[in-house]
Formats: C-alpha cells, structure tokens, sequence
C-alpha cells in the first residue's frame, strides 16, 4: 500500500457533532425505509481492486462492497462519524482502512486507485471543484469515479426551493449539505467523462423533498492525460 501523504488540514476539518449523532441513528432508518441498501449495492457492483471512498459517514456503504475488491481507504473527516466507521470496518467483507481526512487534500499518493466512490457527499464537501480534482489526481488513468448523489431538480419549482434553503437554514440543520450543486456538471467540469447513470427520486414518494432528486452512475478518469485539474501533479 502506497504511504499516506501528508495534509494541512487538521485531522477533524469537518466538526458537526450534533448533526453526526442524529445522522448515525436516522441513516439506517432511512436507508431501510427509501430503500437506499439497493441503490449502494448497485452503485459498487462490479468495483474490483483498490478503492477510495471519500466522505465514508458512518460505513453504510461497507457491507455493499464485492469481495474482487481488494482494499477500501474510507476518508471521513468528523470524528464521531469515523469512530462508528471503523465499528463497521470490522464487519465489512473486505478489507476497509478508514482513515482521517478531508476531501480537498486527500491523504494518499496520485494514481494509487483503481476506483473511487462519492456517496451522498458532494452536496457537504466545502470545495467541489477541488475535492472532484484530488479524485482525479488519485485515480489511476482510466479509473472509475461510481457516484450516488442527490443535487438540483429538473423542476423549476422545486429547484427554487432548494435555492432557498441552501441560503438558509438547510446547511446548518443538515451538517452542511446544500440541496441544489449539480454534481454531473461537477464531475464533467472536473475532467472526468461521463459513463451511464440514472436519474432517481429517493425516496420514490409522491411529494419529493429538497433532497429528493439523485443521480447514480458512472464517470471515468481519462485513460490519456488531460488538462490539469487544481490538485493534478501532487506527490
């Protein structure tokens, strides 16, 4: 396994203990209830080799990951979430290093991944552009980004409301989630070509909310070097 690399960012760059104690109950209610469990077994179907997953939570995704899988490092910066991560580590099919860290300056080396996963965190992370770039940087060429993210409604109605909120009170009452990035443009913006994915409402009920709207798929780093992205050319 390639040394972690070092960061500027304090291990504990995210702090949210209140909303990390009501999300490590709810989830896997949550999860239960919208059926969530099948969409995080297809979103890791098929993943083989090593694997980043950034924004770990509470290690929901663990038990969905293949066994061609040969490690998972798990980045999860706040520290009652990573605690219940590692919890959920030892339980896990495969072998899961969870592992302190921010999105934005990962700390692991370029190229050292064969996948990475992006499960409901885009909408947290404080710098898309740059966690999206960090991806790319530790992909290998040709890797695949599998992504499960909820962000801005086609309806204009509903993508209103979810402006509203993000100016309000949405992101103190949620950990710093904002409900309308667009997390497809995102990862093309970042250098990544788009594969498959789907459009899903989660839950499928027949009012959405503001969190509603998700997209599941597919992204890959390009097999030829691009452009640089801002975090490109770390060691």
């Amino acid at each position: 396994m390639p040394p972690l690399r070092s960061t500027r960012l304090p291990h504990d760059a995210v702090h949210h203990p209140v909303f990390a104690r009501f999300y490590a109950k709810v989830s896997p209610i949550i999860d239960e209830r919208a059926g969530i469990g099948e969409h995080r077994r297809e979103l890791l179907a098929g993943l083989s080799g090593r694997v980043i997953e950034i924004g770990a939570g509470n290690g929901l995704n663990f038990a969905f990951y293949p066994p061609t899988v040969s490690e998972v490092v798990a980045i999860e910066p706040e520290r009652g979430l990573r605690r219940i991560a590692v919890e959920a580590a030892v339980r896990a099919g495969v072998p899961v290093d969870v592992v302190p860290g921010a999105a934005e300056a990962l700390p692991v080396k370029s190229e050292a991944f064969d996948a990475a996963v992006t499960s409901l965190v885009l909408c947290s992370v404080r710098d898309v552009r740059r966690a999206l770039a960090e991806l790319r940087r530790v992909l290998r060429p040709g890797g695949e980004l599998r992504f499960f993210e909820h962000g801005r409604a086609e309806g204009r109605a509903l993508a209103v409301t979810q402006y509203a909120l993000d100016r309000t009170l949405w992101p103190l009452l949620f950990g710093g989630c904002h409900t309308a990035r667009d997390p497809l443009a995102s990862i093309e913006a970042a250098g990544f070509e788009l594969g498959s994915y789907s459009r899903l409402r989660v839950p499928q009920t027949r009012v959405p909310t503001p969190a509603s709207p998700c997209v599941l798929g597919v992204a890959r780093r390009p097999a030829v070097p691009g452009p640089a992205g801002p975090a490109d050319g770390h060691a």
